[in-house]
């Protein structure tokens, strides 16, 4: 039996004790399909960062899930591929997203992700851990905003993070596309997350009234932007 491929992508926020993101936990552990699914952090994008993980284990605790962390700065003597297939949904974090890709693919984090992704196993995050899974996207990792052409490739197309968040995302992305550096793609607000399975968008979620994705593409030079509304989910 084939089992669901899923990626749950966060335009922004995702992981925290407050209402918004409490909404988005919530979501990603019912898409894992158990009651208490274990769950994974990689917090590579932001080296490991104490404050990072302490906040992960916080949102996850005991009572709602079973959370574990993998650390690549000071790596441990645990086999990585056991037990990243170990789990029922892996988290990434935000953070220098060309750093993160490095790193992985020198501990061979990637193509263990593609093997828990063909498996089943729920991967998500936010803004890095957005991006990470599609072709290509718009990326701060060299500083100013520019493409990033190094994706993991498990999604066709760009993406583009806090659509809404920061001033300058939407008009550079708008350009990327619009001078074919990137090929079409989502761009998604804060807050909002595009649930993927089987590679296609099965629905927006957004705990957070206003919100929205946009599906933005080049037609004839033109640039096409089509709104997608997501479904509004409570904590």
């Amino acid at each position: 039996m084939n089992k669901k491929r899923q990626i749950i992508a966060l335009g922004g926020g995702g992981i925290g004790t407050d209402k918004l993101n409490q909404a988005l936990d919530k979501y990603k552990i019912k898409a894992s399909g158990k009651a208490k699914p274990k769950i994974a952090f990689l917090p590579t994008a932001v080296g490991d960062s104490a404050f990072a993980i302490e906040r992960f284990y916080r949102a996850f605790n005991n009572n709602i899930a079973e959370p574990s962390h993998l650390p690549l700065f000071n790596r441990d003597d645990r086999d990585i591929e056991e037990y990243l297939l170990g789990q029922d949904i892996i988290e990434v974090s935000g953070g220098n997203t060309l750093n993160m890709l490095s790193i992985w693919k020198n501990h061979g984090v990637d193509i263990i992700l593609q093997k828990a992704w063909k498996n089943g196993i729920v991967l998500t995050g936010a803004s890095a851990g957005m991006i990470c899974w599609f072709e290509n996207s718009v990326t701060d990792s060299f500083g100013p905003l520019k493409e990033l052409l190094s994706g993991l490739n498990f999604i066709k197309g760009s993406a583009c993070p806090h659509f809404d968040g920061e001033i300058n995302r939407r008009p550079t992305y708008e350009s990327l596309i619009k001078s074919k550096t990137l090929p079409s793609g989502i761009a998604l607000d804060d807050y909002v997350a595009a649930h993927y399975i089987n590679e296609k968008i099965h629905k927006l979620v957004s705990p957070k009234e206003g919100s929205k994705g946009y599906l933005i593409s080049l037609e004839k030079n033109k640039l096409k932007e089509t709104i997608i509304h997501p479904e509004i989910i409570n904590a």
